[in-house]
């Protein structure tokens, strides 16, 4: 995905239509599943759950091909008009390439997550060419907080102007800069660097979050990326939580060294990710992002 390439936008959602729930990485709770249907029905959609969702294998809900072909079958069908995750977790790296992104990009639909699910939102965005959307997974909906539940049904319902704005925000570089809003988990977008599904981040600006990394190993992973050149081109960097990875100001201390030498502009403070407040937003949409200001206003 880079700055000059443009994704078709999904069709925003309307009352009774159908979302179709996936689990494409970890097993989950049945009660957290029950919690999210029973918060996006009370929101006026229709909820289909395949028959077999909750298989599980191991830490996994199911064999890879088992995964997939629930996936496919969701992404596929067009009586869908959404598509949300379970959970995050592992497992959506292991079934990428059991994927037909042809196929899919023939229904280009909304599709929902975040944290391990990061890996699917950047492959679909970059391989089936639509907008898709970092945000809460159907297993939190049910009990997360108001402004969480509010942000999303905006996002999904409302396809006026979009921004954000951190709650507790750090100026950590000033300055402007538009692109195209990538990223998302830290770790999993780390380990697709040198996998043909990584995104391409040259123009973009970048979205990071992470949950229970310890401070160097958030170090170690933004290393490997910068060594890889993978950031070589970013235009700028937004920063999400990054719960009980050690103090902001080390995460960024961290991040100034990295980027030391260049003028993009770097936003901390957001409340997207693995937090008490996790705030929806597109991934392969254009933004302007304001460092000086402190906020990301979308298209």
């Amino acid at each position: 995905m880079q700055a000059n390439v443009t994704l078709q936008i999904p069709q925003r959602l309307s009352p009774g239509d159908i979302i179709g729930v996936v689990a494409p990485a970890g097993a989950f709770k049945p009660q957290a599943l029950d919690a999210g249907i029973a918060f996006l029905e009370a929101a006026g959609f229709r909820v289909r759950c395949p028959e077999n969702l909750q298989h599980q294998k191991g830490y996994l809900a199911g064999s890879d091909t088992h995964r997939a072909a629930l996936l496919q079958a969701m992404l596929t069908d067009p009586d869908i008009n959404a598509v949300m995750c379970v959970r995050g977790g592992f497992g959506c790296m292991r079934v990428l390439p059991l994927l037909d992104f042809d196929a899919i990009a023939q229904q280009p639909k909304i599709i929902v997550g975040y944290s391990d699910i990061s890996a699917l939102l950047a492959a679909i965005a970059q391989r089936a060419g639509f907008v898709t959307y970092h945000g809460p997974v159907v297993a939190e909906l049910g009990y997360a907080n108001d402004a969480t539940r509010s942000a999303f049904l905006n996002l999904m319902t409302n396809s006026k102007g979009y921004a954000l704005r951190p709650s507790n925000g750090v100026t950590v570089q000033g300055g402007q800069v538009r692109g195209l809003v990538t990223g998302g988990n830290l770790t999993t977008l780390c380990h697709l660097v040198g996998t043909p599904y990584a995104p391409r981040l040259d123009g973009c600006i970048v979205a990071l979050e992470d949950h229970q990394e310890a401070t160097y190993r958030i170090d170690r992973m933004l290393t490997q990326m910068k060594l890889s050149g993978v950031l070589d081109g970013v235009a700028g960097l937004v920063l999400g939580t990054f719960k009980n990875c050690g103090p902001l100001d080390m995460i960024i201390k961290i991040v100034r060294n990295i980027f030391k030498g260049r003028s993009l502009p770097i936003l901390a403070g957001f409340d997207f990710g693995h937090g008490a407040t996790n705030i929806a937003f597109p991934v392969g949409l254009s933004a302007t992002l304001d460092a000086d200001r402190q906020h990301l206003v979308y298209d």
